[in-house]
């Protein structure tokens, strides 16, 4: 049993507060309802690891780190998630005839009651902090056992009615509706960036990319997916009787207290129509400069042609990489009163106050080149194009670049190198390409290795001779780092992503070999005269620092030679 103890009386009589600070805390408790613990840490009058500490010792109770802990997720869910997530307690593993519990709050006698009520067997409690104790809820307690069973649901509900009926009558509509909660709640608890929804043969396939990588769930029924497509596509106003043609549109919906801005995309399939929809976190806004990765000669670049009045920054890189997050970033920096930004978007990803931002509708003519040439009459100091997909928005942009504006875009090439050769193969002329380029950037995302289970690795032989054919210092044995797996990243060793970037700076003497014409020579002379250090090379060096994996510097590396 756990004792009831009074914290506040217990903290005085350990001079941990003063009768000042705990009537300071009475009184804001009072106010807030809230516990007296979080009233303290709240207000700065103890941290709450010292406040676990020192409640483990007076109940002769151990404290547990809980991120390197292996949790076993079949133990946690013996416990329903509405009382885990109440009390702040779960069941972390079986110990004899007993269940480890970890506890956020080990006096809360309450909690300790119902808890034992529902597990029916001894506990012996841990002490661990709340916010890891929440990580590993929102870990484990995922809502893929309540979409199956809401799948089930509204395949019951809709039996064998036809498409054709259902879209007349809102047959199904609330088990629907519940349906795509759980998906949306499910997608944001795991930071997804996409949601997958595809016909499989007798059923259908959810998938979320989660840091780059796609996590699935399947389940059966086959009216399932015409069900979810048509809700979705209402919801998106998209035309509900049109099955044969892939649609575009966009919705926004309100998840945990977050806006979310949802890109949606559907395509006939096999079976039925496929839909794709990328989660946009409205509530976040936008990453600042300094939180995208970049060392600081990179931010430094960068930051300095951001405030040059002209001339064009290029940012490079695949679908996916973080081009339009990096350009959002700079963006965000420069946007300030004295200052008339137009973008040119397809689609607008994140609203900014002061900044006019313009959609691409190619189906009324309302394309990049036409926007653009109708931007330039409206006194722009900068200008971002989203992406530069044809001849005539390059040359528009370019000759934007020459005439007093600065222009922010991006382009898809594999490097920094080759971003204005491939503007020339487009049909700019070399001199318009080196008059009005300042920076070329190359970017790819890769995962950051979690920090709470990081450990050192060792190379292996193949590894050390690719260290050495990359010049790697390896006489100073560099440390690397990789995730042995945790409840914070669940068990996959990375949590969450960070960019890599590669730049050239297209200085005079680069200017005039490119006026040239000749590519090959332009490049060389950019690799010698700019110290010039490839995406690889920078990835190497943040595997040094611990902040990506050896492998992950491996996979980039043969990434980068396939393309």
């Amino acid at each position: 049993m756990i004792k009831k103890l009074k914290l506040g009386d217990l903290l005085l009589e350990n001079k941990v507060i003063t009768h000042f600070e705990l009537e300071k805390a009475l009184a804001e408790q009072k106010k807030t309802g809230k516990k007296l613990g979080d009233v303290l840490i709240e207000l700065g009058l103890i941290d709450e690891t010292s406040l676990l500490l020192f409640l483990s010792k007076q109940l002769n109770l151990p404290f547990l780190e809980l991120p390197f802990y292996k949790i076993k997720p079949e133990v946690i869910r013996e416990l329903p998630e509405a009382i885990a997530r109440r009390y702040r307690v779960i069941p972390i593993d079986r110990i004899k005839n007993a269940f480890l519990v970890a506890v956020a709050d080990p006096t809360d006698v309450v909690a300790f009651d119902e808890v034992s009520k529902k597990l029916k067997k001894h506990l012996r409690l841990v002490v661990v902090r709340e916010k890891d104790l929440l990580r590993v809820i929102d870990e484990v307690y995922r809502k893929t056992d309540e979409i199956a069973s809401l799948a089930g649901e509204l395949e019951q509900e809709i039996g064998e009615v036809s498409y054709k009926n259902e879209m007349d009558e809102e047959m199904g509509d609330a088990p629907i509706k519940k349906l795509l909660n759980s998906i949306f709640e499910d997608a944001i608890q795991v930071n997804a960036s996409d949601i997958h929804i595809e016909p499989a043969e007798n059923g259908m396939r959810i998938r979320q990319r989660v840091d780059g990588v796609l996590q699935e769930q399947v389940m059966k029924g086959q009216t399932l997916i015409s069900a979810i497509v048509l809700r979705l596509k209402l919801m998106a106003k998209l035309n509900i009787s049109e099955r044969r043609l892939p649609q575009d549109g966009r919705f926004s919906i309100r998840v945990k207290d977050r806006k979310i801005d949802v890109r949606m995309a559907t395509m006939p399939v096999r079976n039925g129509e496929a839909v794709v929809m990328r989660l946009l976190d409205q509530t976040q806004g936008v990453l600042r400069l300094d939180d995208l990765g970049m060392n600081h000669s990179m931010l430094e670049k960068f930051r300095y042609h951001l405030t040059r009045p002209h001339g064009m920054i290029l940012v490079t890189g695949p679908t996916g990489s973080g081009k339009s997050t990096t350009l959002y970033a700079g963006l965000s920096e420069i946007n300030t009163h004295d200052k008339k930004i137009i973008t040119v978007e397809d689609p607008v990803e994140y609203s900014f106050d002061r900044i006019n931002q313009v959609q691409v509708q190619s189906k009324i003519g309302l394309n990049f080149s036409n926007i653009l040439r109708s931007a330039l009459r409206h006194d722009p100091d900068v200008v971002m194009v989203g992406e530069i997909r044809d001849e005539e928005t390059a040359q528009i942009a370019l000759r934007a670049a020459m005439t007093g504006h600065l222009v922010l875009s991006t382009l898809h090439t594999n490097d920094a190198l080759s971003g204005p050769a491939r503007l020339i193969d487009m049909g700019i002329e070399p001199y318009l390409a080196a008059s009005a380029i300042r920076l070329v950037m190359a970017q790819r995302l890769t995962k950051r290795v979690c920090q709470s289970c990081a450990e050192n690795y060792i190379p292996n032989e193949r590894e050390i001779k690719w260290l050495q054919a990359m010049d790697c210092q390896t006489e100073n044995n560099p440390i690397f780092k990789k995730g042995r797996g945790c409840s914070q990243c669940g068990m996959r060793g990375y949590k969450g992503r960070i960019g890599v970037y590669e730049w050239i700076e297209i200085t005079e003497e680069l200017g005039d070999a490119l006026r040239e014409g000749d590519l090959k020579a332009f490049m060389l002379l950019a690799k010698k005269k700019t110290n010039f250090k490839s995406l690889t090379w920078h990835a190497l060096a943040y595997a040094k620092k611990g902040l990506i994996s050896l492998d992950e510097v491996l996979r980039l590396s043969v990434e980068l030679m396939e393309e």
